[in-house]
């Protein structure tokens, strides 16, 4: 079997590294692995595995004739069995597909706006839909919504997965007092809302001034980047707060950390979860997506509403007031992503899938 993963980007995004780890996962899985970018390269190209074959087409517009050429060419060359379509990639994959009766395409759903799905456009997906043989969620949000919504049945739940084998080499160095750092992994996005986050931090700064708030994740200098930074300024924050970009050892940098906090309006199954946990951290998350089925309240984390900063704030102040507590929660987190979110465990199940196709 041979089975291609194919995404727009490789950019620090949830379904990017789902695409590579998929890719890396299944180097000794089936023949041959094989990784596409259509459109960027990025942040993620270093931790592909040297085994999987990687190519990047820089596609310049939806119907870009020589990237879909050298797609089609790739997969009748090499006689691809799979691909495997994450987020938007889904309509190159299904226009080859017309192209090519034999090739089998399962599309991977990570929609992050999984609270606000009625407002979700649909037309292109739907009609592109005809040409997956499966689908896969990565909630059981989005399940229920293709089932609804495509034109095909062959539709299940995948929970997201952790490299177990991730960076050990330190890149950058977090400030900061050691212990007292409270860390977010999460792009500069809307649907993120740091907003939330930093009016939670700013009466944790006042209850415990010698914490800081450490933010991972890429800049997409936008209006909410600029919002972001300029609530950080309005509430005198500038010292304690600090913006780090996206990062290639975000591994390192957590073991770095202390408490990890997620203040999202809406999620999928964020990989920052699973991150957090196989680093030991105690955990703060809002109860979107499929946050609190990997976090359990007063069980592995805390679990508080969403756009609600002062139920955040004490979260957040509840695991700096109770260590022993804290590092209970840390490590059952730890203990259910080993358990159930490793490559180990959800590879199998999407081999069975492909097998059946």
């Amino acid at each position: 079997m041979r089975v291609l993963q194919l995404i727009d980007t490789l950019e620090a995004g949830g379904a990017e590294r789902m695409a590579v780890n998929l890719a890396n996962a299944l180097v000794s899985k089936v023949e041959k692995s094989y990784l596409c970018t259509t459109r960027e390269e990025g942040i993620l190209q270093p931790t592909i595995d040297n085994k999987v074959t990687y190519l990047f087409l820089n596609k310049a517009n939806t119907l870009d004739l020589f990237a879909i050429r050298r797609f089609y060419a790739l997969l009748k060359r090499e006689h691809i069995d799979i691909v495997h379509a994450h987020s938007s990639s889904f309509f190159l994959a299904a226009l080859v597909a017309r192209l090519l009766p034999k090739l089998k395409v399962v599309w991977h759903d990570h929609y992050g706006n999984s609270e606000f799905l009625n407002q979700r456009p649909k037309s292109m997906l739907r009609a592109c839909s005809g040409q997956f043989s499966h689908s896969f969620g990565v909630n059981k949000e989005l399940v229920a919504w293709a089932k609804q919504h495509l034109q095909h049945n062959s539709v299940s739940y995948l929970p997201n997965f952790i490299a177990l084998d991730t960076a050990k080499e330190r890149l950058t160095v977090l400030k900061g007092k050691k212990g007292k750092r409270i860390v977010c992994l999460a792009n500069l996005r809307g649907q993120k809302d740091h907003i939330n986050l930093l009016r939670a931090f700013s009466l944790i700064s006042k209850d415990f001034p010698e914490y800081s708030l450490h933010c991972i994740g890429k800049d997409f200098g936008d209006d909410y980047a600029n919002k972001v930074y300029q609530l950080t300024s309005d509430l005198n924050l500038t010292s304690q707060v600090f913006f780090y970009g996206a990062c290639a050892d975000t591994s390192v940098m957590l073991s770095d950390c202390d408490i990890g906090v997620l203040s999202s309006k809406s999620e999928g199954l964020p990989l920052a979860i699973l991150e957090y946990g196989l680093a030991q951290l105690p955990v703060v998350v809002t109860d979107v997506g499929d946050c609190g089925l990997v976090v359990q309240h007063e069980c592995s984390g805390l679990v508080v509403p969403p756009e609600d900063s002062k139920a955040l704030y004490l979260g957040i102040r509840s695991l700096i007031l109770n260590i022993q507590n804290s590092k209970q929660l840390g490590a059952r987190l730890q203990q259910t992503v080993t358990d159930k979110y490793t490559a180990s465990v959800v590879i199998d199940v999407v081999l069975k899938y492909y097998n059946v196709l």
